[in-house]
């Protein structure tokens, strides 16, 4: 299917010698009533064939298009409507959060220090007000609300560094 332009030659009453496009090949023919009765039958005749293909493309574009806005966050795709709206990435991360300090705490882990176990029951309640913080947020006119997820998201990067840090993980 060539979708590219041809050029005419120029003809002689054609003074300028522009390239103007001429119709090639067959003439399109005007819609009439017959023609369109035609396609109209031709439509229904087609559309109940594809109409199943046309929905399972459908479903796995969907579901391709769920997994990676759900990889982006951090989540599960069965997970993603928990975080939808313009708070979800960062209920995201404090939630992601919340499982790294339950693994801080975790008795077996060979970094749950006392100082680490101290960090994670003093962190839980700022992660809890940072959350309300989101939730408010939310409802905010979007120039303060976009301030204050930049804030909300700074205090966040203090906490995961300091986390990290209570982790082995020297940056």
């Amino acid at each position: 299917m060539g979708l590219r332009r041809r050029r005419s030659t120029p003809t002689a009453g054609d003074a300028t010698g522009s390239a103007v496009a001429a119709p090639t090949g067959r003439a399109r023919k005007p819609l009439t009533a017959a023609r369109a009765k035609r396609m109209i039958g031709v439509g229904k005749a087609v559309a109940p064939l594809l109409a199943p293909y046309a929905l399972a493309a459908a479903t796995v574009a969907r579901d391709r298009w769920d997994a990676y806005r759900a990889s982006r966050l951090g989540v599960e795709p069965g997970q993603l409507a928990a975080y939808a709206g313009p708070g979800g990435a960062l209920h995201a991360r404090l939630s992601r959060m919340a499982e790294a300090l339950d693994k801080l705490e975790a008795d077996g882990e060979a970094h749950a220090t006392d100082a680490a176990r101290r960090f994670a029951v003093d962190t839980r309640p700022r992660l809890a007000d940072l959350a309300v913080a989101v939730r408010a947020a939310e409802q905010m006119p979007a120039q303060r609300r976009r301030t204050a997820y930049r804030s909300i998201g700074a205090e966040l990067d203090r906490l995961e560094v300091t986390l990290l840090r209570h982790l082995g993980v020297q940056g």
